[in-house]
């Protein structure tokens, strides 16, 4: 990135303290407590009864919470499925898998994820937060021919200074990007669809600041995000099927 391209500091600073503040806060307190935890029983005294909850609380994250954030609404069969985009990053340290049953086909689902991007159709999730990071985040709720391609290279952006390119951009079953992982599309039923996100984290020390601080702010956004496909195809879909169901009794008078 030239001198030209980086953000001023101001505003880099905004956009860290909107994505990272609450996990540094969370942190430093969690880090506080253990310490303090730590120094008691070192002394063999009894640690404070906030110190006590903080580490009860720590330690139920750890065995309940942060797996269920990692695969929010998936199956234990998608959790231990192979999909497209994992041979992106097969070396890895942490594996989230996040999913929703959308009331619509995929060829009625797939549309709304092609245009995904700041420089498109957003990402459906709460765009003010983005915005609120200086995203310059809009999102779309209808379909635009023009953002329904994407050629392997080209970069779907996450910010106006930053995103990550397409690795694959298969219609109708999988988008992924390079160094992050998948979204995939899979037939679940009778005009219904399973739009399952997977995301890989590499073995590096950038895996462990993934953890302590893009975790809890990635599950929430992905949430949305997967949450706002899901209304905007399903609306989308019955809409679509009352034009047809109001065009049929008038074709059916013509040919009568």
């Amino acid at each position: 990135m030239t001198a030209a391209e980086r953000p001023p500091i101001g505003e880099a600073a905004r956009a860290f303290g909107v994505v990272f503040g609450p996990s540094v806060v969370l942190d430093t307190a969690a880090g506080a407590a253990l310490a303090s935890t730590v120094h008691a029983l070192r002394g063999h005294r009894r640690p404070s009864r906030g110190a006590a909850l903080a580490c009860g609380l720590i330690g139920g994250y750890l065995a309940v919470g942060r797996p269920l954030m990692l695969h929010w609404g998936a199956t234990c069969e998608e959790l231990r499925a192979a999909l497209p985009g994992d041979e992106l990053v097969p070396d890895y340290t942490t594996q989230s898998t996040r999913a929703v049953t959308i009331d619509a086909p995929v060829e009625a689902v797939w549309p709304w994820l092609a245009q995904i991007g700041q420089d498109r159709a957003g990402f459906y999730s709460y765009e003010w937060l983005e915005n609120l990071a200086g995203c310059e985040m809009h999102n779309a709720d209808e379909l635009r021919p023009e953002w329904q391609s994407r050629e392997p290279g080209e970069t779907v952006r996450l910010h106006p200074r930053t995103g990550l390119p397409v690795a694959r951009f298969e219609p109708n079953r999988v988008l992924a990007l390079e160094g992050w992982g998948a979204f995939v599309l899979e037939p679940h039923g009778p005009g219904c669809t399973r739009l399952i996100a997977r995301g890989r984290i590499r073995h590096s020390l950038a895996s462990l600041a993934n953890a302590l601080l893009m975790e809890i702010p990635h599950v929430v956004m992905e949430r949305k995000m997967l949450l706002g496909i899901k209304e905007r195809a399903e609306r989308a879909h019955i809409a679509a099927q009352r034009r047809t169901a109001q065009a049929t009794p008038a074709a059916e008078a013509v040919h009568a």
